[in-house]
């Protein structure tokens, strides 16, 4: 039997942080896997780790400056919801807005439509609030006696990095990390609409080959939507400049008037898009301990699927799932054992990232004939019922 570990981190109300206190060793056993990186998907695999009765150590990230609002917004799937529903993590109706339809429009004419009720499903995706996904997490994690809430990394069988696209961790190991940067930036921010979203996800393809997304917020009726916009590089600081009726002008432009009149209700916030992957997913230290990646910190792919972070969580259930169902003789960090997980879950990823990557070239160039091509290519694909009826199984995570 696993000693039940006590928790001793301290949830911060407003940010749904958790604050650290040093592992203490003399209070309980020692942990089998230390986490690096406390974000959705690092507390996520946590709380899958304690429920299965795995001790363990997760690694906080010292507080920052939360004064600013986050105003991502994450595309969660069928699969996502699944999980964070079982961890009891998942956020009530007005933080978690059901997506019923989706429209994506190209830039002469095509168009996809996806429906909820033609999927025979509850919705195809859920818009879900950063911060009160993670507030939740956090909640959760206050009733995990199995995690310990630790400063700093502490020596473990097994050290998972979660620690993002840019972490420190992964580059220490001496992982190659291939990055192929886009010549894109993603613009996040709030609005208000004068109509109704209707719980519908709406995406333009234009031609210069940017991506424009308003997604649904606040619930079934709710007027609130929030921007992602992916534009070239060298526009995103002009976009970024403008006072805020003239942005959100353009956006409404971008968005062809759909939900007619924008007001914006947050700061914006942007970053450089990028592809990238790992070259090796797990391995040992020189010690002999092993190490495993997940999320960002082993791959990241173009937002325009809204799939970065349902990769991730299902790269923390696959490994949460192959170290629950170990035979009883294997330590979590047998590396024959951590080679299942690296298995399951690259080759998934890197179909993901084929996919994003080949629909963003598709729109990236706009000589002819490809505009003519590719419109007509969306306008045959929403035909397709078979093939159109399959990829929104995948999307939604349902194999």
């Amino acid at each position: 039997m696993c000693t039940k570990v006590p928790w001793q981190g301290r949830q911060t109300p407003r940010s749904g942080r958790v604050e650290a206190n040093s592992y203490n060793a003399a209070m309980a056993l020692p942990p089998e896997v230390c986490i690096r990186g406390d974000g959705i998907v690092g507390r996520s695999l946590a709380l899958l780790l304690g429920a299965a009765r795995v001790r363990v150590a997760l690694v906080a990230a010292p507080p920052t400056d939360a004064a600013r609002r986050d105003v991502r917004a994450y595309a969660l799937n069928i699969a996502s919801h699944q999980l964070l529903d079982s961890l009891r993590a998942w956020p009530d109706a007005t933080h978690a807005t059901a997506v019923r339809e989706m429209c994506v429009f190209g830039d002469e004419g095509g168009r996809v439509h996806f429906s909820a009720p033609r999927q025979q499903v509850e919705a195809l995706a859920w818009i879900v609030d950063v911060p009160a996904l993670e507030q939740r997490l956090a909640d959760a994690l206050r009733f995990q006696p199995q995690v310990e809430i630790v400063a700093a990394p502490v020596a473990a069988p097994l050290t998972v990095v979660c620690e993002g696209r840019a972490s420190s961790t992964r580059e220490a190991l001496g992982v190659q990390y291939e990055v192929t940067p886009y010549p894109q930036h993603a613009i996040a921010a709030r609005f208000r609409a004068d109509k109704p979203h209707d719980e519908v996800a709406r995406q333009w393809f234009n031609e210069r080959g940017e991506v424009l997304a308003l997604l649904p917020l606040g619930g079934p009726g709710g007027h609130e939507v929030a921007l992602v916009w992916s534009v070239d590089q060298l526009r995103a600081p002009q976009l970024l400049a403008l006072d805020d009726a003239t942005f959100a002008a353009s956006v409404r432009e971008g968005a062809h008037d759909a939900l007619g009149a924008l007001t914006p209700t947050s700061a914006r916030a942007a970053w450089p898009l990028q592809r990238a992957a790992a070259d090796r997913w797990i391995g040992q230290f020189a010690d002999g301990k092993a190490w495993a990646l997940a999320g960002d910190a082993a791959h990241t792919v173009h937002p325009l699927a809204g799939q970065g972070l349902n990769l991730g969580l299902a790269d923390a259930a696959a490994l949460a799932g192959v170290l629950k169902e170990r035979e009883h003789w294997r330590s979590v960090g047998d590396t024959r054992l951590l080679r299942r997980y690296e298995r399951a879950r690259r080759a998934d990823a890197a179909t993901m990232s084929l996919a994003t990557d080949g629909l963003q070239q598709l729109f990236a160039h706009s000589a002819e004939p490809l505009p003519r091509l590719r419109n007509w290519g969306m306008r045959g694909f929403d035909h397709a019922g078979p093939l159109k009826h399959w990829v929104a199984r995948q999307a939604m995570g349902l194999r």
